[in-house]
């Protein structure tokens, strides 16, 4: 390129002294002669594919978006959702999972479950006074750590600060709390039930810390503010106890929190409801949302294959097999007859969803709400068996969009077919730039040619006007 310029540069400087020919301008018109039908077509064939690889890229993105949607009915679970709910909050709140037992059951509850915590006798002083040394085996329940007091750490500020860094400490927590009578040792346990009580023994031989000493047949250094118990309710009359107030082992997939006790006896208070029914609040707005999805898709889609008879104009998918063969396949799955095992309830129309003369869907919510009343295992079917609806479409629009598919095959066609028009652009390039320095390389030589030839005729016209004048006789 560098030698093309050189010649060029030289050329018109010939041109400037008087040359028959400007190279330059004589080169560039020719080669962009030669190159404008080769870019024409090249540039043509470049933006339908650019054109086919954009609205490639829309079709995979709205069939995506739509598959997105069913993950939330494509399986039977979606369809077994239930909501728990209480009649008095104060007693208790519930959530459910899937598959709980439908129903209505009476909760009463005598006890909540509680952690025990213990507070000291008073000991002189602010709690900077010693108590003593030794060591201490605290325990909570089953789970035991020791302390050790030594003369430097034997307040007892201290000592509550040794246990509350133990290693191994399960969950009792020790305060110091100073009144007009003295200092007192707060213990405190983060595990409910009555398994969790708390003990405190001096494990050394000696008495140094017997003041802070509790246990069985030991509880007089300290007072009980709150009793290590269970929680005692019963469901339905069935008693149960549970050590902590978050009970889910009563009633399959049903979490009770119990937050208050009931009145004793048969009367007013003495109970709670706990309803358990399908939720079918979720199920429609999850319906909904599938309805929505799909119709986002098609608006989406039907540009790509349209055809405008005001204007001539048509979509850049228009005819193609692919997009012509998935909207064929979506079809024919959202308007097909699944066996749901009810005769009633097995099309999309049949539970409230229709098509519209757009294309598009709409739910009836009144008429869902009366397929689930009616056969919510038929509703569950129609989306969520093997051979239903969303699990369907999942399935074929994943083949679509996976590796392999016919989405992805006709992908990597187009960027093929893009990478050799950029090779054709690369290898035009190379041409003109070898036709550049061809021609230039040519008319430099033929405008050297018609400049000295230029200069031969200048000469001998002098010449020949230096000539002698004949005169002819008169």
């Amino acid at each position: 390129m560098a030698n093309t310029v050189s010649v060029a540069a030289s050329s018109s400087a010939q041109a400037a002294g008087g040359s028959v020919i400007d190279v330059s301008s004589l080169v560039s018109q020719l080669v962009s002669a030669s190159r404008a039908p080769k870019d024409a077509i090249i540039s043509q064939k470049t933006q339908a594919v650019t054109t086919q690889i954009s609205a490639l890229g829309k079709l995979k993105s709205a069939l995506s978006s739509f598959q997105d949607s069913l993950s939330a009915i494509d399986t039977p679970a979606a369809f077994n959702a239930e909501i728990a709910n209480t009649s008095n909050g104060s007693v208790f709140t519930a959530s459910a999972t899937s598959g709980a037992a439908l129903g209505t059951y009476s909760v009463s509850v005598t006890q909540l479950a509680k952690a025990q915590q213990l507070v000291s006798a008073a000991i002189p002083g602010d709690g900077s006074t010693t108590v003593g040394t030794g060591t201490l085996q605290v325990s909570l329940g089953s789970t035991s750590f020791n302390v050790t007091i030594d003369n430097a750490h034997s307040s007892l500020a201290s000592i509550a600060a040794a246990i509350n860094s133990a290693t191994g400490n399960p969950g009792i927590s020790a305060t110091v709390m100073t009144g007009t009578d003295g200092a007192h040792l707060l213990l405190s346990s983060s595990q409910t039930g009555a398994t969790n009580g708390i003990t405190v023994a001096e494990t050394d031989a000696g008495t140094g810390l017997a003041a802070i000493t509790y246990g069985a047949g030991n509880t007089a250094h300290y007072t009980e503010n709150s009793p290590a118990q269970d929680a005692i309710y019963s469901i339905s009359g069935i008693p149960h106890t549970s050590a902590s107030n978050t009970v889910t082992n009563a009633l399959n997939g049903i979490t009770l929190t119990l937050t208050g006790t009931t009145v004793a006896g048969n009367g007013p208070g003495s109970s709670a409801q706990l309803s358990v029914t399908s939720d079918t609040s979720t199920i429609t707005q999850n319906l909904q949302a599938f309805v929505d999805a799909y119709n986002a898709m098609v608006k989406v889609i039907q540009p790509l294959g349209s055809f405008d008879s005001t204007t001539g104009s048509a979509g850049p998918m228009l005819g193609d097999a692919v997009l012509n063969g998935i909207q064929n396949e979506i079809r024919t799955t959202l308007h097909g007859i699944v066996n749901t095992g009810n005769s009633t309830y097995n099309t999309l129309a049949s539970v409230g969803i229709r098509s519209k003369s757009d294309g598009t869907l709409t739910l009836d919510q009144a008429r869902l709400q009366t397929a689930l009343a009616a056969a919510p295992g038929a509703v569950s079917s129609l989306f969520s068996s093997a051979n239903g609806i969303a699990a369907t479409l999942n399935t074929r629009i994943g083949n679509e969009l996976g590796s392999g598919g016919v989405l992805d095959t006709r992908s990597k066609t187009l960027i093929k077919q893009e990478n050799a028009l950029t090779d054709q652009t690369n290898q035009l390039n190379d041409q003109m730039t070898r036709l550049t320095a061809s021609l230039t390389q040519q008319y430099s030589q033929l405008n050297t040619l018609l400049s000295s030839l230029q200069t031969t005729s200048a000469y001998l016209t002098q010449q020949f006007s230096a000539l002698p004048q004949v005169q002819s006789k008169g």
